[in-house]
């Protein structure tokens, strides 16, 4: 979704059998732009509840970079993740765009 918003909007139209003119698809990529979102209230969590979610301590959503990841982790959380996501993923044939 990262690399073409629109061709990923456009997909999951088909995925749903749904026609989607250009313009309707124009909007929706615009609309989920990872800045628009965190403004928006319906997508950020900004009006949950704090006993459900305390965005003083974490935001829902951070920067939207791919791979921030790493500067959340520490070393040793990052190998255990990498442990049990190679077993649990070991019989998917998919290659991600990443591998």
């Amino acid at each position: 979704m990262k690399m073409d918003l629109k061709d990923s909007v456009t997909r999951i139209a088909q995925f749903l059998e749904k026609h989607l003119d250009r313009e309707v698809i124009e909007k929706i990529a615009e609309r989920c732009l990872f800045q628009n979102m965190k403004l928006n209230k319906m997508s950020n969590y900004s009006d949950v509840p704090q006993e459900f979610m305390d965005q003083t301590k974490s935001e829902f959503l951070r920067k939207g970079i791919a791979g921030d990841w790493k500067n959340q982790l520490t070393a040793a959380e990052a190998e255990y993740f990498d442990t049990v996501y190679k077993d649990k993923m070991k019989d998917v044939k998919y290659t991600f765009v990443w591998d």
